[in-house]
């Protein structure tokens, strides 16, 4: 038993593995560049470095990335040049190291980088059209590479009417001009575009708004005529009383007896018939 002790002992010592094996391995990817971060073991020394190594499934060969063979805690890796083929599955790996201690590796989940890859959002530009909106779009440089040219590219897009908070989805070819026709005239709308590859996942792009038609000229236009409105109002009120005043007038007058209307005559200082002094 002693000696089996001791070789096991000695096996420990010969190969240095002594430090705590690094955690949260993770590969990450936006527009087909890929990035691997990972958290240094429970009391690993400051001193410590970590190295990064790859392995693809067609060759089973695990190799160093040169980039990568020295870092730091709190660094990343970067796989962009060394996940080559965006078609095959790779594998990453880290181990923590100093002078005279190493970790044991910590695997990363198997990476396929065209389908664990995020496409960005397109640049998108809106303006309307009378009942439309006229949508100028520009797709990230990723899929006019050599792999992704050749893909059919579908669009996702997201229409709200900011007046109300109606809203649609349409999905559509790309085209660097694309209509989005039906729409009410002199109404503010907001568009959202993402690209949705048949590989991969993809972020939608921040709102644009526009008009399908411009909106009325300005406030003070607005103001301007609400109070002609109001003045046209007020005039034809004032008419109203006046000649509503006269009729009732008139009306009395009519209505009144006849001595009263000889005393009335009187006193502006003509006499009725008969009582002429």
């Amino acid at each position: 038993m002693g000696l089996w002790m001791l070789l096991l002992l000695h096996l420990h010592l010969a190969t240095g593995i002594s430090l705590s094996a690094p955690s949260s391995v993770s590969i990450s990817s936006i527009n087909l560049e890929h990035t691997l971060s990972f958290q240094p073991g429970p009391q690993t020394p400051s001193d410590a470095q970590f190295m990064v190594e790859v392995v693809r499934s067609r060759k089973q060969l695990w190799k160093p990335v040169p980039a990568c063979v020295a870092l730091r805690a709190g660094q990343t890796c970067d796989l962009t040049r060394a996940f080559k083929d965006p078609f095959d599955h790779y594998v990453a790996r880290v181990q923590a190291f100093t002078a005279t201690q190493r970790s044991s590796w910590t695997v990363s989940d198997s990476f396929l980088p065209l389908s664990d890859t995020v496409i960005g959002p397109p640049d998108i530009a809106v303006s309307g059209c009378g009942n439309c909106l006229i949508l100028h779009l520009t797709l990230p440089e990723v899929l006019a590479s050599e792999h992704l040219k050749d893909s059919h590219t579908d669009l996702v897009f997201h229409v709200r009417r900011t007046r109300d908070g109606a809203e649609f989805t349409l999905h559509m070819p790309y085209s660097e001009e694309t209509v989005i026709s039906y729409l009410q005239t002199g109404v503010e709308y907001c568009v959202t575009a993402s690209v949705k590859p048949h590989f991969s996942k993809a972020i939608p792009s921040e709102a644009q708004c526009a008009f399908t038609s411009p909106p009325p000229r300005n406030s003070l236009y607005m103001l301007v005529v609400l109070l002609g409105a109001f003045c046209a109002l007020v005039f034809l009120l004032m008419a109203l009383v006046a000649y509503g005043s006269r009729l009732t007038f008139s009306v009395l007058k009519t209505r009144l007896p006849k001595s009263l209307s000889y005393v009335i005559l009187y006193r502006r200082g003509s006499a009725p018939p008969g009582l002429s002094p």
